[in-house]
């Protein structure tokens, strides 16, 4: 997309320069007065949305009674069998309860809410939107750049891959080869960002609703959620306020963006979920080795048999296969604020441990034990106390690991610190390998 739009081989390193496009493009925006009379239509739609939940439960049976007087009407007439199905699919999205009614007003009072608030610079570091302090969300950045990269450290599926390698120096390799394909990963996610919005600044707003891209055309039919454009001002022209799009298909369509054919967002989508499997395969695998050998093996039964044991893990596997199948069914929240909580309990209960099993000899199991007992305590603790509708809302720490590894610390070293070198359980060399299995 850099060379094809901007002549340039290697965008990333041309970033600056296409920033300072968008922000020019964003203060034109600003001042422009068909933007602002769409933002004040949102203004005014979140006010009748808050208006319908204060009027609850009154409201809830006035606007059921409307769409059912709708679809009466609609199948009396002479309405046509699109306008029937459409007043039919109305009323059948219509909430069952005035409880949901009121989760799901309020879902829409904070979307208009969020395309009602005036536009946030792009290079403005740490926005602060609809009443959030600039400088809490600078720190929690900070503590969770620190959870994810302690957490990513001590993740078990992570570090079984060094298991994978025949000698030191290939695992040296190997680890060197990761941080250069990960860094370039991280730079080149920001600066397809940017290439995208750019794109969607200058071809599609302010663009006319008769003349649209093709891959706007294309993504409109499949999904209204994914992609979808309101002309509210009525001037057949597109405004940004008007755009709504997921983030999750700017990867996806970006090979369409910039020209190419459709079946290339369908490889870029295989690709995204082979690189799903793999991660869930090795999670499996690390999850099912430390019920099969951990527990079962050590704890109930040590004299089973290799075939015993090997049965035993198979079964855990399909048994974890299918209740995380049924758990994901039930969509129980915010998919990225889960992922990234992942991280919060290996950086609480596992990072402390495998530094002080390695570079500290008076390391010993109670220590580990004891440290990662505490470390996942309180990182449990804090996770249930701060969690919200909005996981981040209440939270003075954004990343529940920043609170517990430096806390985990201490009762990991207690134990280590009175017990004598000389009647530690075992040596510094033996140490290392009992923390880690620990």
């Amino acid at each position: 997309m850099g060379w094809v739009k901007h002549g340039k081989p290697f965008p990333q390193f041309a970033y600056g320069s296409i920033l300072a496009q968008v922000e020019a493009k964003e203060k034109e925006l600003v001042a422009d007065d068909r933007e602002q009379q769409v933002r004040t239509y949102f203004l005014q739609e979140a006010r009748r949305y808050q208006s319908q939940i204060d009027r609850l439960p009154a409201s809830f049976a006035e606007e059921l009674g409307k769409l059912e007087r709708i679809r009466e009407a609609a199948q009396e007439g002479r309405a046509s069998l699109r306008e029937i199905k459409a007043a039919e699919k109305n009323l059948a999205a219509f909430p069952a309860t005035p409880d949901a009614a009121r989760s799901q007003w309020s879902k829409q009072r904070n979307t208009a809410l969020q395309r009602a608030d005036n536009l946030t610079p792009t290079t403005e570091p740490f926005p602060a939107n609809l009443g959030e302090n600039g400088e809490k969300k600078r720190l929690n950045f900070f503590l969770l750049v620190m959870c994810l990269m302690v957490g990513t450290a001590s993740l078990p599926h992570f570090l079984t891959r060094f298991y994978t390698t025949p000698s030191v120096a290939e695992a040296r390799s190997s680890v060197a080869w990761t941080r250069f394909f990960v860094a370039l990963l991280y730079i080149s996610a920001p600066t397809l960002a940017i290439l995208v919005k750019y794109e969607v600044l200058t071809h599609l707003v302010g663009s006319s609703y008769d003349s649209l891209p093709a891959w706007v055309t294309q993504w409109r039919k499949l999904d209204s959620a994914v992609l979808s454009l309101m002309d509210v001002n009525g001037d057949r022209i597109v405004q940004w306020a008007e755009l709504s799009m997921q983030s999750d298909m700017v990867v996806l369509a970006a090979p369409e963006i910039m020209g190419l054919p459709y079946v290339m967002s369908g490889l870029l989508a295989a690709g995204a979920l082979a690189a799903a499997l793999s991660t869930t395969d090795g999670l499996l695998l690390s999850i099912t080795n430390a019920f099969s050998h951990d527990i079962y093996f050590h704890v109930v039964d040590p004299k089973a048999s290799n075939q015993k044991r090997v049965t035993t893990a198979k079964i855990i596997l399909l048994g974890l296969a299918l209740a995380a199948s049924y758990v994901t069914s039930l969509r129980p929240g915010n998919i990225l604020f889960q992922v990234s909580a992942a991280f919060s309990p290996a950086a609480s209960g596992f990072f402390p441990v495998l530094v002080l099993g390695v570079f500290w000899k008076r390391a010993n199991k109670p220590a580990a034990i004891s440290g990662m007992t505490v470390g996942l305590g309180v990182c449990t603790a804090y996770m249930l106390a701060t969690t919200r509708p909005s996981p981040r809302a209440s939270a003075p720490w954004a990343a529940p690991g920043s609170a517990s590894t430096p806390l985990l610390r201490a009762p990991s070293a207690c134990p280590s610190a009175s017990s004598p070198s000389s009647s530690s359980p075992c040596s510094p060399s033996q140490t290392r390998p009992s923390s880690a299995s620990s």
